[in-house]
């Protein structure tokens, strides 16, 4: 999953950023409100952290601005410890939740992980199940009937992509502006390398390839 982080404290983006690729995303991030305007309507980002009190344009204008242009990604607004007014302003202007500053990593890593399962309708799911597997993100595995499937870093970011994705073709193209950020080199080859141990690890039937379209996670077992 691929997320913008739009924060003007370097220290703080640099300590989220930090904690966020730990966690298996890639993270573009920003400290300029007017950079962010562009950047969030021109890549495919599955949400944006975006911090009020920004330089060049506040985050509620660039807030307001995505979601005019027609921007529905999901948007987590980071604001001062007890500013309600703020809180209140930011769902107004279309934010889907918001974080008090300070706040615990965890807190935040459950938010976003509650935001991208409202997004993809599974909003009422502890946790990413299909298929008889279900996706440990805290310990980053898999798990079928009680037993433990080890995964390397990379299979994580995969199979949760397409755990919040089952039964949508995927191409590869699509899968790279989605796992990694945008500094990364994105190579088809690797997807597909790691696509392969996928399928060694759970079944080969599990993610189907569509030639000339791409990959399935249909959801069977061999």
């Amino acid at each position: 999953m691929r997320l913008l982080l739009v924060e003007d404290n370097v220290p703080l983006a640099d300590e989220l950023t930090a904690a966020l690729q730990r966690q298996g995303y890639a993270i573009d991030w920003l400290a300029d409100g007017r950079d962010a305007v562009y950047q969030g309507q021109s890549e495919p980002y599955d949400l944006i952290i975006l911090d009020l009190g920004l330089p060049g344009l506040p985050g509620l204008e660039v807030l307001s601005q995505w979601r005019a242009a027609g921007l529905h990604t999901p948007v987590l607004v980071l604001t001062a410890r007890g500013s309600w007014a703020e809180r209140v302003e930011g769902l107004k202007a279309g934010a889907d939740d918001y974080l008090s500053k300070p706040f615990h990593p965890e807190e935040l890593q459950l938010r976003i992980q509650s935001l991208l399962r409202r997004a993809r309708g599974l909003a009422n799911q502890p946790s990413l199940e299909a298929a008889g597997l279900q996706l440990d993100e805290r310990r980053q595995c898999a798990i079928r009937e009680g037993v433990e499937i080890q995964l390397t870093a990379a299979e994580f970011r995969l199979l949760r992509y397409f755990m919040l994705h089952p039964q949508q073709i995927l191409s590869k193209s699509h899968l790279a502006e989605h796992l990694y950020d945008g500094e990364t080199e994105r190579d088809s080859n690797v997807l597909e390398v790691h696509v392969n141990h996928l399928r060694r690890k759970l079944g080969r039937s599990v993610i189907e390839t569509r030639r000339g379209q791409g990959y399935l996670y249909a959801g069977s077992r061999d």
